[in-house]
């Protein structure tokens, strides 16, 4: 029986324990360029006790941003700042993946200059975050089949950019309704040509996607994020027939390429899903459990012990706790995340959390 407190062996990465930080948006990188600032650099090395550090959604290109002050990891500045971040969490025995977040759709002009693109133009439902207070989202440019290989280029481009700054891999965000996400579900992507229609023709940007990272850096430094059935910016896969063929299809398409991990956040219900992609997939699974609106606890540790996952995703409980492993370890306590600091701000719920030993 494995537990989570034993090392992994992560496609030749040796990690300390199975305890995943999740990648979490904190909007904090207020250095000219959207470049991560020294506080990154020492909220990253807080937590370097992780298995595994996935950061927060990183843009592969300028068009790629759909929030105020995240980082990019696509100009020589943007690469330079990212290695003190690498350089810390390395430092206190870290690994640490570049989470590539393509916001697609998701985004507004006022914030780079340009409109969203995604594969459809079909606007989202509801409002995106500006520095001039929240705003509807806007009607999407359609990628075009020229545009298409162009974006897949940028993703190839900000992996390679990743490693030179440092980076153990990346992980590519296919969840939570950003542009891989939007390729995936029939409401946004409405396309009639080879890049949508089908499930399995909606699974072709984000395998070709994948492909093209792997080329880049080697698939052992190549994780990939899902979230199926996740409703998150307005994405409707409420047709389990069809969500169930989408997400079999793109692992059965992923499978091959022997990735470092499959990453999935699990959306309500979808439990049977989870353990069938589990079963499917051949190398490292990790799972970010559904727990209702509670953060995932010590309790989820047991779906390692039941081989549900290989390592577990936390998101808000090490938001609060830099030092979660040990915390995990001898149950608690814990430290509440304060959800008004989540984005945005200064130190404050930002790298003042305290550890057990402060």
């Amino acid at each position: 029986m494995s537990t989570a407190f034993e090392s992994y062996d992560l496609s030749g990465t040796r990690l300390s324990n199975r305890i995943v930080m999740a990648p979490m948006t904190r909007s904090r990188a207020y250095g000219s360029g959207q470049s991560p600032t020294d506080l990154m650099a020492e909220y990253y090395a807080q937590r370097a006790s992780a298995g595994l550090i996935v950061t927060e959604g990183t843009q592969p290109s300028v068009i790629g941003q759909g929030y105020p002050d995240t980082p990019g990891i696509h100009s020589a500045e943007q690469i330079d700042a990212w290695r003190k971040v690498t350089d810390a969490v390395h430092a206190e025995g870290g690994v640490i993946y570049l989470q590539l977040m393509h916001t697609g759709r998701v985004g507004h002009p006022s914030l780079m200059g340009l409109t969203p693109v995604g594969p459809s133009p079909v606007q989202a439902k509801g409002q995106v975050y500006t520095h001039e207070g929240p705003q509807d989202f806007v009607t999407p440019k359609e990628l075009t089949e020229d545009e298409i290989p162009e974006t897949i280029a940028d993703y190839a481009t900000a992996a390679r950019n990743a490693v030179e700054a440092g980076f153990d891999g990346v992980e590519l965000h296919g969840a939570n309704g950003y542009l891989i996400h939007q390729f995936l579900a029939p409401n946004s992507n409405t396309r009639t040509d080879a890049w949508g229609g089908s499930p399995e023709a909606r699974t072709r940007f984000a395998v070709e996607t994948a492909k093209a990272v792997v080329d880049a850096i080697g698939a052992d430094k190549v994780g990939f994020r899902i979230s199926p059935a996740n409703p998150y910016n307005d994405i409707d896969e409420n047709d389990r027939t069809d969500v169930d063929a989408t997400y079999t299809a793109l692992v059965d398409a992923l499978a091959p390429l022997n990735l470092a991990y499959l990453h999935q956040m699990e959306a309500p219900e979808v439990r049977d899903l989870t353990l069938r992609l589990r079963k499917a997939w051949p190398t490292t699974f990790i799972l970010n459990p559904f727990t209702g609106m509670e953060p995932t606890g010590p309790e989820e540790l047991k779906l390692i012990e039941d081989g549900v996952a290989d390592l577990i995703a936390y998101g808000g409980l090490f938001l609060a706790n830099p030092d979660l492993p040990a915390r995990l370890q001898q149950g608690g306590p814990f430290n509440a995340p304060d959800r008004a600091t989540s984005f945005g701000g200064d130190h404050k719920g930002f790298t003042d959390y305290p550890s057990l030993n402060s």
